[in-house]
């Protein structure tokens, strides 16, 4: 059997930055359903695999945990099995699972995959045409408690398990219920909620089918307003509870802004902590970066010009170098902040231009490949989402569009700013956290079409000028976004939940 060892130390070099009261070495293992690049849909795939990256340039033991989906085996191939198949108890039957992990992978985290060909050999990850797969609840809870059953068999000694969002919320459930005590008691629980937005709801006739006992249907651990909640679970039995930004965890202690879960985060008290996500400064850097037509930096941004004009060239559209070019990336859905910009007819309307990267529901979809064919000349849409035309349209654009109903943290905000593209945001989550008004980007409050347009008509009035528009650039670009910050204060928050244990 292939387990994650301690890296070995030369004499006299410090030791592992993270033991136990008793001097014993802590491993961390994260549980995820999504990690880059094998599987992403969204922002938690970067954040984990980011995370989990730099732990490991800190010294930290650390390995990630994720479904063997299909899209693994089309990035890479070369895979090799970890040990025999083992049995996960699924209520009144009994599946398996089987372990592989990347061949010859030893230089970064060792990523290891559950295999079970019915539930993640699929073309989608939750779904496919934008409907979730029927038997999700069955298929994330088999994963979660195949990696617990798993973990003794990867990792020896005390384990920091980090579980993220509600797909892996019920490895916490099952790790306080299911395993034994002497195992459980070597293990700390975190779960880290990147968005409060999506919570695993279910019907509860699936207690049985996710083996867990009925008597955990209740007010304070699983049930509802009815239904299972695999993220309340998850919240009910962590040691220690983080989310991706300050003021996100300030938000989620509110009846607006804890999706109906704000009595459980109050109830956490000092075991809920915000942690700022961040970004690998090295693959996003204009100075350095391969993907876009021309490198540019702080100190001679010329470059961006020509980013511009090929943007507007592989998006058909006239190239023109002063006229404002607004670009947008993610999915697109409801929570990023579609019906306020499609809402906005005076800035719609404007002598500007509009990029949009990325699918998500249909209607916005519809409505934005409908603008395109109504103003060819001022809007370029593509759906078909890469990394390399995010980093183009990053460093072509003039502003960036982040009005989102809510955001726990976001990214794209952090990458535009040190591309030189100002964002204008709402002021929420960690949107809050990472841009000043009127120094880095343009922030406003109320979720309306005219608060939004108010921010952007204060930007294009400052992108008029171009000695202030440079200043607002450069303060952006100078700006520290890495996840060296994030690794030291999530190293805090392991001790403060090893000591709780």
């Amino acid at each position: 059997m292939t387990t994650l060892h301690q890296p070995a130390r030369e004499s006299g070099s410090p030791g592992p930055p993270l033991r136990t009261a008793g001097g014993q070495p802590v491993s961390v293992v994260h549980v995820t359903a999504e990690y880059y690049p094998y599987a992403r849909i969204g922002g938690l795939a970067e954040a984990v695999s980011g995370l989990t990256r730099f732990q490991k340039a800190a010294g930290l033991n650390v390995a990630a945990i994720l479904p063997l989906y299909r899209t693994v085996r089309d990035i890479d191939p070369d895979l090799e099995p970890v040990g025999q198949p083992f049995a996960v108890p699924m209520g009144s039957h009994t599946e398996e699972a089987r372990i592989f992990r990347v061949a010859g992978s030893h230089s970064g985290p060792q990523v290891f995959f559950i295999d079970h060909l019915g539930y993640f050999n699929r073309p989608g990850i939750y779904g496919e045409n934008a409907i979730d797969y029927p038997d999700n609840a069955r298929r994330f809870a088999f994963f979660a408690l195949a990696a617990v059953t798993a973990l003794p068999r990867l990792v020896p000694g005390p384990v920091v398990l980090h579980a993220h969002d509600w797909h892996t919320a019920l490895s916490l459930v099952y790790l306080r219920t299911l395993m034994g005590e002497r195992y459980s008691s070597e293990v700390t629980a975190v779960l880290s909620v990147h968005n409060p937005g999506y919570q695993g709801h279910f019907p509860p006739d699936v207690m049985p089918q996710i083996g867990l006992p009925w008597e955990l249907y209740n007010w304070r651990q699983l049930e509802w307003y009815g239904k299972v909640n695999f993220l309340k679970g998850g919240l009910a039995f962590a040691d220690f509870v983080t989310t991706v930004s300050p003021t996100q965890a300030g938000e989620l202690r509110t009846a607006g802004g804890g999706f109906g879960l704000h009595d459980v985060f109050i109830w956490l008290a000092d075991r809920l902590v915000g942690v700022l996500n961040g970004i690998d400064q090295r693959a996003w850097d204009p100075a350095t970066d391969r993907q876009i037509t021309a490198q540019y930096s702080a100190a001679k941004l010329e470059g961006k010009r020509r980013c511009k004009a090929a943007l507007q060239r592989s998006f058909g559209l006239p190239q023109r170098r002063k006229v404002p070019l607004f670009g947008m990336t993610g999915r697109m859905v409801t929570q990023k902040g579609l019906d306020v910009i499609l809402q906005s007819d005076d800035l719609l309307a404007l002598d500007a231009q509009f990029v949009f990267l990325g699918s998500g529901e249909k209607q916005y979809e519809t409505a934005l490949v409908e603008l395109a064919s109504a103003a060819p000349d001022r809007v370029g849409v593509q759906l078909d989402f890469t990394d390399r035309l995010e980093h183009r349209l990053m460093a072509g654009a003039d502003l960036f569009l982040m009005p989102s109903l809510y955001e726990p943290c976001g990214l794209t905000q952090m990458r535009a700013q040190l591309y030189g593209s100002p964002p204008i945001v709402r002021h929420v989550g960690g949107l809050a956290d990472t841009v000043e008004d009127g120094a880095t980007g343009f922030a406003f409050k109320p979720y309306t079409s005219d608060a939004f347009q108010e921010a952007t008509f204060r930007a294009l009035d400052c992108f008029k000028h171009p000695a202030r528009w440079e200043a607002v650039m450069r303060e952006g670009m100078a700006r520290d976004f890495s996840w060296e910050r994030s690794v030291a204060t999530y190293l805090d928050v392991y001790r403060r939940a090893i000591a709780l244990r």
